[in-house]
């Protein structure tokens, strides 16, 4: 008797036919060069379904296996359907652009009839000026020094005031000012000014009869005064006012013993010296008896005068190194008194020439 062989029975060979058909469906795709190797019942078995679900073939009901085939060709279709719609419609539709790119093929947008608007910068306001208020000219006007600084909100508001150009109205060529400047560029007007209120310091030595103006006067007696309290020894002084028709002998006095060129560098023209305001004195230390000028910078008294005299309203006028500024060379005797407010601010400001100090032009020279 042959024995029974299930692989060879009529229902099974019948089974095995469909699933040829339906497999037959699936487009095995073999690369370039790679022989295709024979679809066997085996392999059809193990291959994964069309829809990548990794489930063998095998194992999937007759009637599932022809749906998914189905499905397969239908899924096939559609693709290739819409593969032929985006071909067939590929010269209809622009690639899209980025938008920088698309600005730049646009180009700029067209300029209007009335021409492109014109951009409105306003101006910086202009600061506003101390004289256009009525109140401190009002101050201004009475001649009070010290007020007017007051006025104006200080002595750093006065000095950034006038540095600054705001404050026309505040001249430093007013020979009553205790701010007056005065140097090789900038004479007394009238040239021989003289001024009204001239006295001679209390308790102070004085080895010329020649005085100051009183505010002057009374804050040179305090600062010698404050002087001796410390122990720092007597302060006496040599010069104060002197008038046109004076400085102009001593001018050429200087002119007879140097010349010209060294006369200037040491005293000044008639109409251009500092002591013609009566602000200016030049001190001297004195010992039971007194030394002279050049014995002031060595001494104790000029060195606390260097440190203090601006505490009584006085500055040294012609610091060391300054030359290139006020033309002349230093003087540690030569005291300028431009009252205690604007001497505070010309210490505190590290300021060694009153040039500088009101933003002023150098006058090295006539």
């Amino acid at each position: 008797m042959t024995s029974f062989d299930p692989e060879l029975s009529p229902r099974r060979a019948a089974r095995a036919e469909a699933e040829r058909r339906a497999t037959e469906a699936i487009e095995v795709v073999t690369p370039p060069g790679e022989p295709v190797a024979p679809m066997t019942r085996r392999l059809r078995r193990d291959a994964p379904t069309a829809a990548g679900l990794g489930v063998r073939w095998a194992s999937r009901p007759r009637r599932v296996r022809r749906r998914m085939a189905v499905l397969a060709l239908g899924l096939t279709a559609a693709a290739a359907g819409l593969i032929a719609a985006g071909i067939a419609t590929a010269g209809n539709v622009s690639t899209p652009v980025a938008a920088p790119e698309a600005a730049a093929m646009v180009g700029p947008p067209a300029v209007p009839a009335e021409g492109l608007p014109v951009p409105v910068i306003a101006e910086a306001p202009a600061p506003t000026s101390p004289c256009d208020d009525p109140a401190f000219t009002a101050v201004l006007a009475t001649g009070d020094d010290t007020a007017t600084i007051a006025a104006i909100g200080g002595a750093g508001a006065f000095r950034s005031a006038v540095a600054s150009g705001i404050a026309p109205c505040i001249s430093l060529s007013d020979p009553n000012r205790e701010w007056v400047v005065v140097n090789k560029k900038r004479p007394f007007d009238p040239a021989d000014y003289r001024p009204g209120d001239l006295v001679m310091p209390d308790d102070v030595r004085a080895l010329k009869e020649s005085g100051l103006r009183r505010t002057a006067a009374d804050a040179l007696t305090t600062l010698v005064g404050a002087a001796a309290d410390a122990g720092v020894g007597e302060i006496g002084y040599l010069s104060a006012f002197r008038s046109y028709e004076n400085q102009q002998a001593t001018y050429a006095d200087r002119v007879s013993v140097g010349g010209v060129e060294e006369a200037d560098r040491e005293s000044a023209r008639a109409g251009f010296s500092e002591h013609q305001s009566g602000l200016a004195v030049d001190i001297v230390p004195c010992n039971r008896s007194c030394g002279t000028l050049d014995d002031v910078a060595g001494s104790s008294q000029g060195a606390w005068v260097r440190d203090h005299a601006w505490e009584y309203g006085f500055i040294t006028r012609y610091d060391v190194g300054r030359i290139d500024v006020t033309g002349y060379e230093p003087e540690a005797w030569h005291l300028r008194y431009i009252g205690p407010e604007l001497a505070k601010a010309y210490h505190d400001g590290g300021f060694t020439t009153l040039e500088e100090f009101f933003g002023l032009p150098a006058a090295p020279t006539y």
